[in-house]
């Protein structure tokens, strides 16, 4: 079964490690006012694809009442399958106000002090649009936790249009990238805005623009960079790059277009630093991690942590990466789930499976946004089935 899926798929993959057609070389784009793209209504679904010769739809790779089937121990870009789970099974986490229920978790981290913090769209399934703007701008969207799930703070409401990826630097400083009004935020914990980056609103290729923004990471000397854009996935329209800012918000560079070549991207999702100061960004439709100095220069590719929603990495380089979108169209041959190890020599040691067994019928389940505590703890932020998960080791 497995040789008539690599038969079926094998070429497209090995083309360009990408299943989507490489879009085209960074042709400017006209600033506009619109929402945020695409894939940011969805955070993964791609559109709808094209129906086969004569117009008839795409047969399924695998027939109905045939899945779940056994993948096999390596996918066909050397993904592991078979590692070893050393962590519980993932509890509920996290103590919300009465009345109040997750909506789409876009993200969770762990800050200087220990204490956790968690983006939701404001109650609303989804992603992208206006989840946190009109009938809910009165929901707060960012909630700050202790390590045994005590709510300490919320707040948020009426800020941001629809929050993505929130950041905590060194100093404790908040950042938020809010892909759907296209603008990224520097806030104290208590919600109050020091900086603000792009025009709300307005989604363009300017320097001093974003197209749904999706993460921010803070180099040790305060440089800010930025992943821009989540409106791409294997089309020629949004961004495809990195910004570079420094401490004060002054542009600096950008690099990038939309492609699958080295230093090209297809939904730069997440952002992390390691010890080195080397900079992983998720390259999702690309299926892959690329690694870039400061400067922007490529350093190299991986493929073995999957298709990554949402990456950390700690102080000890472990990295840790949820894949909550790979299905035998996107990925094939990968099994969704949390997939951790060192950035030192890029092997994988553990993986956690997602528990949704079909993954050809949900466009994300598990964890998209994911962090550890200092015990190393793994917290996981879903936006399929709306929570914040907590994994102990066994």
């Amino acid at each position: 079964m497995w040789r008539i899926v690599l038969a079926a798929i094998g070429a497209t993959v090995m083309a360009g490690g990408s299943i989507f057609a490489q879009a085209g070389g960074g042709v400017p784009m006209a600033s506009r006012t619109s929402p945020a793209g695409p894939l940011a209504h969805s955070c993964g679904t791609p559109a709808t694809p094209p129906t086969g010769g004569g117009g008839q739809k795409p047969q399924p790779i695998f027939p109905p009442g045939q899945y779940p089937v056994k993948l096999p121990a390596a996918s066909l870009l050397g993904a592991r399958n078979d590692l070893p789970n050393p962590y519980q099974a993932g509890v509920d986490w996290g103590q919300l106000p009465e009345g109040r229920k997750w909506g789409s978790t876009a993200s969770v981290v762990t800050a200087p002090d220990g204490t956790i913090w968690v983006t939701d769209r404001c109650g609303v399934s989804g992603a992208g649009g206006t989840t946190c703007a009109g009938p809910n701008a009165s929901v707060n969207p960012v909630f700050q936790f202790d390590t045994s799930g005590k709510l300490l703070k919320t707040w948020g409401a009426g800020m941001f249009v629809s929050p993505h990826k929130l950041t905590v630097d060194k100093n404790g400083y908040l950042w938020m990238a809010d892909n759907g009004g296209h603008q990224v935020f520097k806030l104290t914990q208590d919600g109050k805005v020091l900086m603000t980056l792009g025009k709300k609103g307005v989604a363009g290729a300017g320097l001093d623009e974003f197209d749904a923004p999706t993460e921010v990471v803070i180099a040790p000397n305060g440089d800010i960079f930025i992943g821009d854009g989540h409106t791409g996935g294997g089309t020629a329209v949004g961004n495809a790059r990195i910004m570079k800012f420094d401490k004060d918000g002054k542009f600096i560079k950008t690099w990038g277009k939309p492609g699958t070549a080295p230093g090209e991207f297809d939904v730069p999702h997440a952002l992390a630093f390691d010890s080195k100061g080397r900079l992983f960004v998720a390259d999702r439709a690309n299926n892959r991690l690329q690694i870039f100095d400061q400067e922007g220069k490529y350093i190299e590719e991986w493929k073995q942590f999957s298709r990554l929603s949402g990456i950390y990495i700690d102080r000890n380089d472990i990295l840790y990466g949820a894949d909550s979108e790979s299905n035998t169209k996107r990925n094939p041959g990968w099994k969704r789930g949390i997939r951790v190890g060192s950035v030192r020599d890029g092997k994988v040691a553990a993986f956690i499976p997602d528990p949704v067994d079909n993954a050809d019928a949900s466009a994300t389940s598990g964890a998209e946004g994911v962090a550890a505590d200092a015990h190393g703890n793994i917290f996981g932020a879903e936006v399929g089935p709306k929570m914040i998960k907590k994994y102990v080791r066994k």
